[in-house]
């Protein structure tokens, strides 16, 4: 059996233990607590349930747990879905400004202002990695060692 070398283990440490500290850190998020759907209704928000088979599997696909801003018709409606009774709850601005003064860690617009920032960096980082690449690919020789030429 081969030993590994100090620097490896070292490695596989230090590794080991960026990985729990990230479990411990994200377990300490705190996540916003679930939304009740009765204080929807008294904020004003409306009930559709889902009756055809195209309805039923929208419903389904969309994000639970989740107050979900959109547009229709040129006019903003905030929903959120219940897949388990195939319905969907609908509120207008009004409806929804009415409810985030009672929660406001469920926002729609922190929430995406957040996504954003987050794609953001996605985006910078992308940048990088286009930049290194192209320069990775302009060296004909990378990757090349002198036991490549069978010497």
């Amino acid at each position: 059996m081969t030993r590994f070398p100090n620097s490896l283990c070292r490695f596989f440490n230090v590794l080991a233990a960026l990985a729990v500290t990230m479990l411990v850190a994200g377990g300490a998020v705190a996540a916003a607590p679930p939304i009740d759907e009765r204080q929807l209704l008294d904020a004003g928000f409306k009930t559709l349930v889902a009756t055809t088979k195209v309805q039923q599997e929208w419903v389904g696909g969309l994000p639970p747990g989740k107050i979900r801003a959109m547009q229709r018709t040129g006019k903003k409606y905030f929903i959120y879905p219940d897949a388990s009774r195939n319905q969907i709850y609908v509120g207008g601005p009004k409806e929804y400004e009415a409810y985030a003064q009672l929660h406001p860690e469920h926002r729609v617009a922190d929430l995406q202002r957040a996504a954003k920032e987050q794609s953001a960096h996605r985006g910078k980082q992308a940048d990088a990695m286009e930049k290194a690449s192209a320069r990775d690919l302009s060296n004909p020789f990378l990757g090349v060692t002198w036991a490549d030429l069978g010497w």
